[in-house]
């Protein structure tokens, strides 16, 4: 039988060991899921929404376990650790609480003598395919409002946070959800790839790399499977010379640096009015400096490991590039005390000027502690940037006014326009991206219609004889 090992960033060590499930196991969990369904599908909102609720406050009661799995996990600092839980609850309470309303059926005039409306049908069976950077943000938005919508749901989670998974099922066992609602398995790339490609799922979410993200449309293709991917992001940030410039440094700051710079909607890049650039600068690098890389498990420590030592080294090699092309690190030039070792998972914090978009530091996903800042001499020029980008998923305008980010940002090819703010994902609001960031929808109202089908009724109320 097949293992998957947790080697933790913390230290290099293995930290949890599982088997992977083996074919027989799968296939059975998806026939209980499947028969599961038919039920679940048959209680109403209101029960559906007590076993959701229950769920997600059973999943809060671990916090303090959670909390410092994660750091063990993926190298998030235990300081930073509960916030993820308190995210978990906002998100997955608030698609219960708009539940009832986004699959009421939809009902056109009326029209004498027919009564017709437009029901919303769960799909059946979601594999929701979760990553270890955020491992219970991301899959909240997917696992409540597909319970909701009153589908079974499968999960895989990411082999380097496969505890994650486990507490989730242990949360919906605490909460009672009926046996096969909701399945946490430890599967292989292959079984994933298997079983879209039998089609034995209606709906398949994922969220992960580009790559990673047309393996799934590769299996799934000809099948009629749906695909929701959540994929990479190069999220830019744009500073006009009326913005609150100590707020935005370190606004964008925690954006750029927090989970180590490993989130998808991150701040990667950044552009500045030319007239405080190098005030903004300034105050972003002492933002840089002030943080503490260390054990995560040191409630002191401000910025955590990278998730692997390969994936720091990745990072390395953009910056490395970027140096050689003429770019000037500034927070490393400072007394930090930190060294950047080749092989380690700890990665220092750094901040890039002199870059272009001939650099891939400025094009390509970066995915860690690392972000080049640009001047710019107009919003037409930092549109143009911020449009540069293989990616959209949400980007950043720092303004005192109003109506100029709500120009700027309809000229912006992303999911999100955030107005001095960044990196958050509002519940009532649709998360979804364009380019190569992926598809689909998720929370909002328009994330349950991603999660259901319509089906049309239309009844001739007249009697046999009428014409």
């Amino acid at each position: 039988m097949s293992r998957i090992s947790i080697i933790t960033p913390v230290d290099g060590s293995t930290y949890a060991t599982r088997p992977v499930c083996t074919d027989d196991r799968l296939d059975q969990a998806i026939l209980d899921a499947r028969n599961a369904q038919t039920e679940w599908a048959a209680a109403s909102i209101a029960d559906r929404a007590a076993a959701c609720t229950a769920f997600v406050d059973a999943m809060v009661s671990m916090t303090d376990d959670v909390v410092t799995e994660l750091a063990w996990q993926m190298g998030r600092p235990v300081r930073f650790g509960a916030g993820e839980i308190g995210g978990f609850a906002e998100r997955g309470h608030h698609m219960i609480s708009i539940a009832e309303q986004s699959l009421a059926p939809v009902t056109p005039d009326p029209m004498e003598g027919f009564e017709r409306w437009i029901a919303h049908e769960p799909l059946g069976l979601i594999l929701v395919v979760a990553p270890w950077n955020y491992p219970l943000l991301t899959a909240v938005n997917s696992i409540v409002p597909a319970l909701m919508a009153g589908n079974a749901v499968v999960l895989k989670h990411a082999s380097q946070t496969l505890l994650a998974g486990e507490r989730l099922q242990q949360a919906a066992d605490t909460a009672g959800l009926p046996a096969g609602v909701f399945t946490n398995l430890v599967l292989s790339h292959q079984q994933v790839g298997r079983v879209l490609s039998d089609n034995l799922f209606d709906r398949v979410n994922f969220t992960g790399s580009v790559e990673a993200g047309r393996t799934i449309e590769r299996a799934a293709a000809g099948t009629f499977t749906d695909v929701g991917l959540e994929l990479g992001g190069k999220d830019p940030a744009y500073v006009r010379a009326d913005a609150d410039l100590d707020f935005a440094a370190a606004n964008i700051a925690d954006g750029a640096f927090f989970n180590s710079g490993q989130s998808c909607c991150g701040i990667e890049r950044v552009y500045v009015d030319r007239s405080i650039f190098d005030d903004f600068v300034d105050a972003m690098v002492a933002e840089g400096r002030a943080l503490t890389l260390g054990d995560p498990t040191d409630a002191h420590t401000t910025l955590g490991p990278m998730v692997t030592a390969r994936a720091a080294d990745g990072v390395r090699t953009q910056l490395d590039q970027a140096v050689a092309a003429g770019a000037r690190p500034l927070v490393s030039t400072g007394d930090s005390g930190w060294s950047s070792t080749t092989g380690s998972p700890y990665l220092p914090p750094e901040i890039l000027i002199d870059v272009d978009h001939t650099m891939p530091v400025m094009t390509e996903e970066t995915f860690g502690p690392i972000v080049g800042v640009m001047p710019v001499d107009s919003d037409d020029e930092a549109v143009a940037l911020m449009n540069d980008s293989t990616y959209g998923l949400s980007a950043s305008i720092w303004t005192a006014d109003a109506v100029a980010a709500r120009s700027i940002g309809a000229r912006l090819q992303t999911g999100t326009v955030f107005m001095n703010r960044a990196d958050y994902l509002d519940p009532a609001l649709a998360w979804t991206g364009v380019k190569d960031t992926g598809r689909g929808i998720t929370l909002s109202s328009l994330g349950y219609a991603m999660l259901t089908r319509a089906k049309s009724y239309h009844l001739r109320l007249a009697t046999p004889g009428d014409k």
